[in-house]
């Protein structure tokens, strides 16, 4: 049996990754703000602190890996939590728990295929640099989507810049990149005003003609975390039927 902690275990493809970890027989505490091992706000400073301490304290072994799932559609009305929850929570709990990483263990973090269409790569910059006072004075012409894209893009720099590292310690760093995936926050995204039209069109132009779904994405978190996957490091895995491949065709 291992042990994982995984962000975001509530709902959605967390959800899917916390089953398929328990069927196997697997340890998961999860954090979420609620129906979770530890609940918490990741959009707050504090409690991602306090999250990280009461982790500290009940894992007195090491753990055999992370998921960072834990995140917010481009529908949040608060766009600095858009960047806080999908960006910070996921970076802070990492490095909050690196010390009990076993060697040999892996870390998943839950990226986009909007990362690389990103339109404000400045924003997502910024986020590495922790420049927090450059991001608040972007925020009143920024978007929904611009700050979901922005924080995706930030969680796949955040991860090549740190996976050397990583490696040399014995630990394997990588992301996945879902497309569209049907879950409760994808449908309310779906039926927003604002999104609704683009996501339906969105969804159409999919080339295996259907959305992803949760336990596609668990599949691939499934396999990252495996000792099949023991020579990847550093690597962004887009599950998304293709799309990412038709919007940018020459880019490896």
């Amino acid at each position: 049996m291992a042990t994982y902690v995984l962000s975001g275990g509530a709902t959605g493809i967390g959800a899917a990754i916390k089953a398929r970890l328990h069927a196997a027989g697997h340890r998961v505490l999860v954090l979420d703000l609620r129906d979770a091992d530890i609940e918490v706000d990741l959009s707050e400073a504090s409690q991602r602190e306090a999250a990280i301490n009461s982790l500290l304290e009940i894992l007195s072994e090491q753990i055999d890996g992370i998921i960072t799932c834990a995140g917010v559609a481009s529908h949040f009305a608060d766009l600095k939590k858009i960047l806080t929850i999908n960006y910070t929570g996921s970076v802070d709990i990492i490095n909050g728990l690196s010390s009990r990483l076993a060697p040999g263990s892996s870390v998943v973090m839950v990226s986009s295929n909007s990362a690389p269409l990103c339109q404000k790569p400045e924003l997502a910059d910024y986020l590495l640099e922790n420049q927090w006072d450059d991001i608040d004075a972007m925020l009143p012409e920024l978007t929904g989507h611009d700050c979901y894209s922005a924080s995706k893009q930030a969680v796949a720099k955040w991860m090549r810049r740190n996976a050397p590292e990583f490696a040399g310690q014995g630990v394997r760093l990588n992301a996945i990149a879902p497309g569209y995936t049907e879950t409760a926050m994808t449908k309310a995204v779906a039926e927003d005003p604002q999104y609704g039209d683009a996501i339906k069109k969105f969804v159409a132009s999919i080339p295996m003609q259907r959305p992803g779904c949760p336990d596609d994405m668990a599949d691939a978190v499934e396999f990252l975390i495996s000792d099949k996957a023991s020579f990847i490091a550093g690597s962004m895995l887009y599950i998304d039927g293709g799309h990412d491949a038709m919007f940018r065709p020459t880019s490896i």
